[in-house]
């Protein structure tokens, strides 16, 4: 594997995207899995540090989400206001380097792990949203569905006159508050049948539904190589499409801050905030595809 750390700096492309640029070069049909730190320069923040160990407390699990009620508040009253900053984040370099690439012809499909829509608002149209979408919530009842903007307005009539102090805001949409206000935060039900309402995403302790991880895996196959770009890969959810890359021989990068689970299975290591990386990187593809048209 090559390991190469590096950055974009005073007009001088650094050797990291040189070989990143190289990478899509040689590439003919990319299959993509973008992870949270594709994000974290549209201000998300995102799990891991540079070690791949949890930066925040662990989010709620699933099971606790549907069986304990106080969970099931808290987890809301946390939502209600870190949405209010979550819907506001935008695309960055990152995802709309990513869609020039589809557009270009480079990437065949992207499969995200991230639940905020941007790679989509960027212009990629080949999204696999794996985890789901936070901009949706679904009922765990009559599985009906309904936007977060219309359950937002919901929660809000729930709750007047409330409102908590964040301490922090924490990845997907979570915000950590500074007292325990959710005590008092009351949890609306599904309109239709009176079930409980999740967000239309896959918790932590829940399954990824097995039509959405087969159509990675057809995307996997269909491509002749795994371009992974600002995922740890801790979760074997994300994991499992490295080693099927791996095990068919197909050519692996990985453009991330700090260590990852599929490091030892990489041909590229790019060790790098995945805006400057990608978007350089896109620079000396257009750079190169020039001067062969001028040769």
């Amino acid at each position: 594997m090559t390991s190469v750390r590096g950055q974009c700096c005073n007009g001088r492309m650094s050797a990291s995207s040189r070989e990143l640029a190289g990478f899509l070069a040689r590439s003919g049909s990319l299959a993509v899995l973008s992870g949270a730190g594709v994000s974290t320069s549209s201000g998300i923040p995102d799990y891991r540090d540079r070690n791949g160990d949890w930066k925040h407390a662990r989010p709620i699990q699933f099971p606790d989400f549907v069986k304990d009620p106080d969970s099931r508040k808290r987890y809301w009253a946390r939502s209600y206001v870190g949405w209010q900053r979550f819907s506001k984040a935008r695309p960055n370099a990152a995802h709309h380097a990513l869609a020039s690439l589809e557009t270009s012809g480079k990437i065949d499909t992207l499969i995200t792990q991230n639940v905020d829509r941007l790679h989509s608002a960027a212009g990629s149209r080949r999204v696999i949203d794996l985890h789901g979408d936070l901009g949706n919530v679904r009922c765990l009842g009559c599985n009906s569905t309904n936007s977060r903007l219309e359950f937002q307005r919901a929660l809000k009539n729930a709750n007047p006159g409330w409102h908590a102090e964040v301490f922090r805001y924490q990845p997907d949409g979570d915000a950590e508050l500074a007292d325990n206000r959710h005590d008092v935060f009351e949890v609306p039900v599904c309109v239709a049948c009176g079930g409980i309402v999740k967000p239309d995403v896959v918790m932590f302790g829940e399954s990824v539904p097995r039509m959405r991880v087969e159509k990675a895996r057809s995307a996997i196959n269909a491509a002749d190589a795994l371009l992974i770009v600002g995922s740890s890969l801790m979760l074997f959810s994300g994991f499992r499409f490295a080693r099927q890359a791996a095990a068919q021989g197909k050519p692996i990068a990985i453009v991330n801050r700090g260590r990852t689970r599929a490091d030892d299975i990489a041909t590229l290591k790019v060790d790098a905030d995945c805006a400057d990386a990608l978007s350089t990187a896109l620079e000396l593809l257009s750079v190169s595809a020039d001067n062969t048209v001028d040769d």
